[in-house]
């Protein structure tokens, strides 16, 4: 019953497609969990450069059945455009399974994110006007609309009025824009019916089977930890769990089934959109982690924020999310610097603080007390074990380790799909 999770153990853009990847040719199921197009991973395949948003990693392996689960949500158009895309070059997407529990992103949810975010102004959330968040806040409200909900118009017709009846007075009278047409929603949904249908199955039961089967699940999170609507920073965060637990109200499988927790670590620190960060950097350093990182967003196309790695944030993703293992990306990013600093802790008017605080003024507020490791000049692209690394490397790897909390047991090197060190197997 080999249930893995795998995650983000800081804000995103950890890398998480690069090891869903190495582990998809041995696993017979990859979930996504959480969720919708606002997370993006890029997996590099040969000389082939794969950038997906919604689809889960494991599309790119044959052998791989890749579930969307019943905690995502899905844009359609998005849905269909990546699908496209993908069999244009070759890949088999027909094995793709989702929910029909998993909620949809409507076209009043994508308005309604846009309008919102542009009325903060100077308080807004850095959302990615996907519409996300106002999808999972109809979900909670009750008014959402699920992927099986196209299958019964009366139904479908029902909830998109519930959900227009506050929307369009909201829309009209605060935001001054024109009230949206129920008919002209339920017709555009209803176009997706017939071609989503082939999709759609009750995973929770085929996933359960498959854990009874002793297949191997691999559930898949988007964004990190610092994200996680309950446990990240809190507001600046997403709207959904992208921690362990997420994994199971997203996929319905019981917590007693997971049998390895991995989070995914940058080798340094990166994060998109608002909010607190201690360890970013204003820069030379900060600009060149930027341009050698290749730090852009894969869905929002936006400059991410670099810093130095924050073993803080480290320990903190280990403790709230359980984990086993974790898999360290972008080493070779490193590679070049004569120095290379380590948040350790923190200090708070003038207190050192081991722990990440629970106070997000605090938090706010919280200064980076560093450590300096020493760095590394040679080349590791090319290394094939943890003992091929440099002296320095090793070392660095090491003390990430101790910091940390949890075991390292991969190494990413390079962003080719063979570029990886695998120290100890997660199998």
């Amino acid at each position: 019953m080999p249930a893995l999770v795998l995650l983000g153990a800081q804000w995103g853009d950890e890398g998480k497609g690069k090891a869903t990847d190495l582990l998809g040719g041995s696993v017979d199921y990859v979930v996504r969990y959480q969720g919708g197009n606002n997370a993006g991973h890029t997996v590099v395949v040969g000389d082939q450069k794969y950038a997906l948003h919604l689809l889960p990693s494991g599309i790119l392996s044959p052998g791989c059945t890749p579930v969307i689960g019943n905690g995502v949500v899905v844009d359609p158009s998005v849905l269909f455009s990546e699908l496209s895309g993908l069999n244009e070059r070759g890949v088999d997407t027909s094995k793709l399974l989702i929910s029909g529990n998993a909620h949809i992103i409507t076209p009043y949810n994508v308005t309604v994110d846009k309008v919102t975010e542009r009325f903060l102004g100077k308080r807004k959330i850095g959302t990615t006007g996907r519409g996300i968040g106002p999808t999972y806040a109809d979900k909670i409200n009750r008014v959402g609309i699920r992927v099986q909900d196209l299958y019964d118009e009366s139904i479908l017709t029902q909830k998109v009025e519930a959900a227009l009846d506050v929307k369009n007075q909201m829309l009209t009278k605060l935001y001054n824009r024109r009230a949206i047409a129920v008919d002209q929603v339920v017709e555009e949904l209803l176009a997706y019916a017939d071609k989503l249908a082939p999709y759609v199955a009750d995973t929770v039961l085929l996933l359960n089977q498959a854990l009874d089967d002793d297949k191997v699940v691999l559930f898949e999170g988007g964004q990190g930890t610092l994200l996680d609507i309950d446990h990240g920073t809190y507001p600046f965060v997403t709207s959904s769990n992208p921690t362990a637990g997420g994994a199971c109200t997203g996929a319905g499988v019981g917590p007693t089934k997971i049998s390895r927790v991995i989070g995914i670590l940058k080798a340094y620190t990166t994060r998109v959109g608002a909010g607190p960060f201690p360890t970013e950097l204003f820069d030379e350093d900060g600009e060149a982690l930027r341009r050698i990182g290749g730090e852009r967003g894969v869905t929002t196309g936006r400059d991410r924020r670099c810093g130095w790695f924050d073993a803080v944030i480290a320990r903190y993703a280990t403790r709230v999310n359980g984990l086993t293992d974790f898999f360290l990306t972008k080493l070779d990013v490193l590679t070049g610097w004569e120095r290379i600093p380590v948040c350790v802790a923190y200090e708070i008017d003038g207190k050192r603080v081991e722990e990440l605080p629970y106070s997000q003024s605090d938090f706010h507020h919280a200064k980076p007390i560093y450590e300096t490791l020493p760095g590394w000049s040679e080349d590791i692209t090319k290394a094939k074990s943890f003992s091929d690394l440099p002296k320095n490397a090793q070392n660095y790897v090491k003390a990430l380790e101790e910091m940390s909390g949890a075991p390292i047991s991969a190494i990413g090197v390079g962003p080719g799909r063979d570029e990886t060190i695998e120290i100890n197997s997660f199998l």
